[in-house]
């Protein structure tokens, strides 16, 4: 394989590791967002800013949801840095670690992602040599 073709399917599996990377962080980030948004001991002292700590009749405790975006962020950050493995061919472990982490919350992107990073794994040795 020549140095400047670019296989499609790692590619492809980079991008979608990428993009469901990005969107899990997204999502991670708004769970804590919430969550701390919600707590009483974070809101803002502004009078025209909005309390939303008594929203609702029904409590829950708000740890679960705190360590579910947590994990969800880390897992977000871990398919960002495979994607970006993946388009630089540089190790294909981290690339099919962060196809894997796209894949966790079990969606169908983080499973094409898985498949394409998978089956590109030659144009890891072909980089090698």
């Amino acid at each position: 394989m020549e140095k400047g073709d670019r296989g499609g399917l790692l590619s492809a599996g980079g991008i979608l590791s990428i993009i469901v990377g990005v969107l899990e962080a997204v999502a991670g980030g708004f769970l804590i967002a919430s969550v701390l948004l919600t707590s009483g001991e974070w809101e803002l002292a502004l009078p025209l800013v909005p309390r939303f700590g008594d929203f609702g009749v029904i409590s829950f405790d708000p740890t679960p949801v705190l360590i579910a975006g947590i994990v969800v962020l880390v897992l977000g950050i871990l398919a960002i840095s495979g994607g970006v493995s993946a388009l630089k061919r540089s190790s294909f472990g981290l690339a099919i670690v962060g196809a894997l982490c796209a894949f966790l919350p079990v969606n169908i992107l983080g499973l094409l992602a898985l498949i394409f990073v998978s089956l590109g794994s030659s144009e890891f040795r072909a980089e090698e040599t």
